[in-house]
């Protein structure tokens, strides 16, 4: 599909090894492999994830989508698609329409799939889109928690609303150090390394919850769903930090 020298290229589980992810380069990584390894497992349940080239192959963004079902965050919404990301690092990329042609892209196989519409979180906050996009395509806001709106886009103006789950009901069964994550972020394997190596420097115990289904990400203790820092109860970060960052948090407590 070609749109203003833009073309989308969904990935499927043969092709997802032969060129990098927009979001992660080096296609031998910890983090590329497992994310592979994800999404073709995943791939049945519906997710997808769509390229933006220009005519000379160069990526210019993606988009990760898949029904509200089986999405890893936690949202309750029925018959969506729900987008996980979307990333245009360029301005001039954005600029010339990408990110629009990517989101179109999806809301286009929502209406093919039979959906009721398409929903995401979005926040002013680390690692997730801002909502500023959604909203110039028409996008309303139809629940809010923490520093995560969850936007739709209902095909049908009768169409229940989409909530998001109470992630802070869970908090209490992780006492001591904690991490939880998942595969879903070809990040979280760079993000795991340092902050396992600093904690093992420091003497700390810190324990690794892998989350391996999207109605455990559901449940998850934090609004991102496949990443959550847990100290006795308390959430400290709810996205992929540095090892400098956690240096500075063990300084604080």
């Amino acid at each position: 599909m070609a749109s203003n020298q833009i073309n989308l290229i969904e990935t499927d589980p043969d092709n997802i090894g032969k060129k990098s992810l927009y979001c992660i380069l080096d296609t031998k990584s910890n983090g590329f492999q497992e994310k592979k390894a994800w999404y073709q497992k995943q791939h049945k349940n519906g997710l997808r994830l769509v390229t933006a080239e220009d005519e000379k192959g160069k990526q210019l963004g993606f988009i990760e989508y898949a029904p509200a079902e089986h999405a890893w965050r936690p949202v309750a919404a029925v018959n969506f698609l729900f987008i996980h990301c979307i990333m245009v690092k360029s301005k001039k990329d954005r600029a010339s329409g990408v990110g629009n042609a990517l989101i179109g892209y999806c809301e286009k196989a929502a209406r093919d799939l039979k959906k009721a519409g398409v929903c995401t979180f979005t926040s002013n906050g680390s690692w997730l889109a801002d909502s500023k996009i959604f909203k110039q395509r028409g996008y309303q806001v139809s629940d809010t928690k923490g520093r995560f709106e969850l936007m739709y886009f209902p095909f049908d103006k009768a169409t229940p609303k989409p909530k998001i789950n109470n992630w802070e009901e869970n908090l209490d069964e992780y006492q001591g150090w904690n991490i939880v994550y998942s595969n879903q972020c070809p990040w979280h394997d760079s993000c795991l390394t340092a902050l396992v190596g600093i904690a093992m420097d420091e003497g700390i115990e810190l324990k690794l919850k892998e989350i391996k289904t999207p109605e455990e990400a559901k449940k998850a203790p934090s609004g991102f769903g496949t990443f959550a820092l847990i100290k006795d109860g308390v959430l400290l970060e709810d996205h992929y930090i540095s090892g400098t960052r956690f240096k500075n948090i063990l300084k604080k407590i």
